[in-house]
Parts: C-alpha cells; sequence; structure tokens
C-alpha cells in the first residue's frame, strides 16, 4: 500500500477521501492548500499526491510547477476542461479525475499507479547510448527502446521520430503542426500537445522516462539527447 499526500481545501472532501483510502490500507497525510502541499511533500516523503486543482494560497497548477520531486500525481478537479486536463499533464501530472466519481474508479486508477512505479524502481534507468539506439517500425507505428517497445498512433509515431531525428535541438509547436501534422496551428488548436502527451503517458507506461520528449517554455520541444 501506498503512503500518499491528500492536497484538497474542503474539509468533507479530504475526510470522505482520506476515509475511504485508509480503509483500503493507505497512509494518507493531508494538506488544506498547495502551500502546506509543499510542506507536506518535504515532511512526509510521499508516494503518490493527489491534488486538487482550485485552492487558496496557491492552486493545483502552481504546486506542480514549484515541486521539486517526481512523485506522481493525481489531479482530482470539479472543472472538466480539455484545456486543464492538457496544462496539468503538461506540468506533470499522471492521471486527472473529475468530481464527483466514486471511490471505486479512484482505487482502479491508484492501483495502476502503483503497478507504474513499481515496475519503474525494478526496472533499470535508460542510459544516453541506448536512448540513442531507437529502432522504428513504419508499419506497426512501434518504438523500440532497448528492451522495451512502444506502441503508437501513426501521428503520434511522425512527431517522435520527427523529435527524435532532430534531437537536441529545439523544435517549435508551428514547425510540429506543418511538418507532422501538416496544417497550420491555429489560436485555440490544441491537438499536437494532445498527441504529445499522449506519447509521454505511454512512454511512462513502458517504464520509459517520459521526459525524452521535453518541453521548451515558451518555444516548442526537443527529444533529450
Amino acid at each position: 500500500m501506498s503512503k500518499i499526500l491528500l492536497v484538497d481545501d474542503d474539509p468533507l472532501f479530504r475526510t470522505w477521501l482520506s476515509d475511504a483510502l485508509m480503509a483500503q490500507g493507505h497512509l494518507v497525510e493531508c494538506a488544506v492548500n498547495g502551500l502546506e502541499g509543499l510542506s507536506g511533500i518535504r515532511a512526509f516523503n510521499p508516494d503518490i499526491i493527489m491534488l486538487d486543482l482550485v485552492m487558496p494560497q496557491m492552486n493545483g497548477f502552481d504546486l506542480l510547477k514549484a515541486r521539486e520531486c517526481s512523485t506522481p500525481v493525481i489531479m482530482i478537479s470539479a472543472r472538466d476542461s480539455e484545456d486543464d486536463r492538457i496544462r496539468g499533464y503538461e506540468l506533470g501530472a499522471d492521471d486527472y479525475l473529475c468530481k464527483p466519481f466514486s471511490i471505486k474508479e479512484l482505487i482502479v486508477r491508484l492501483h495502476a499507479l502503483e503497478r507504474r512505479i513499481f515496475a519503474h524502481s525494478k526496472a533499470s534507468h535508460v542510459e544516453p547510448t541506448v536512448v540513442s539506439a531507437v529502432s522504428f517500425n513504419e508499419s506497426s507505428y512501434r518504438i523500440t527502446i532497448g528492451h522495451r517497445t512502444v506502441d503508437l498512433t501513426q501521428t503520434e509515431f511522425r512527431l517522435f521520430k520527427y523529435l527524435f531525428e532532430r534531437k537536441g535541438q529545439v523544435i517549435t509547436k508551428q514547425e510540429l503542426q506543418r511538418s507532422v501534422l501538416q496544417k497550420d496551428l491555429g489560436r485555440f488548436d490544441r491537438n499536437l500537445d494532445m498527441h504529445i502527451s499522449n506519447t509521454r503517458r505511454k512512454l511512462a507506461n513502458t517504464s520509459l522516462p517520459r521526459n525524452l520528449i521535453n518541453t521548451v517554455r515558451g518555444q516548442g520541444y526537443s527529444f533529450t539527447v
């Protein structure tokens, strides 16, 4: 079972969720806002963080940006907008669950995240020399890195390959949109971000570092050398 830090400003929700998690055998600590959450990360050293989005003093997005750990995060929010989900994933969240939700659904997602954490802890780190030797299966849209394979959609495959072939360079969103998605980047178009987020999750699910595709703020994306 996991050590879980629950960061949420709603006292009734905190009590309901922490009681349900402890009934499953988890150890739970609570924080009422992002500032307390940052302190809780340092003091409690949780295995998993469950993080509300809208809170006083410091919201969930700001906590994601301010944290100095790679602890997996499940965002829990009453806001169900695509932009919020994408931003959460881009800032490093591993899952996003909209309130209200059932304990059964949360436990299923929690167990899936625990399996990934366990698999990642057993797996050796991918060395840069191994990462540089990526093979691409053009017919199945499968990439192979070391002994790990990742099945992608056609668009995800083309994005990954385009960035890999230009590793070390920062590729703008406009270039990726035109060269891979073959259309201009619209002001409110988030398709590219969604494809990148999906690819990162598939890498993480295969115990590969999701930051192989790195976000360069205000510029675009790069493949980690």
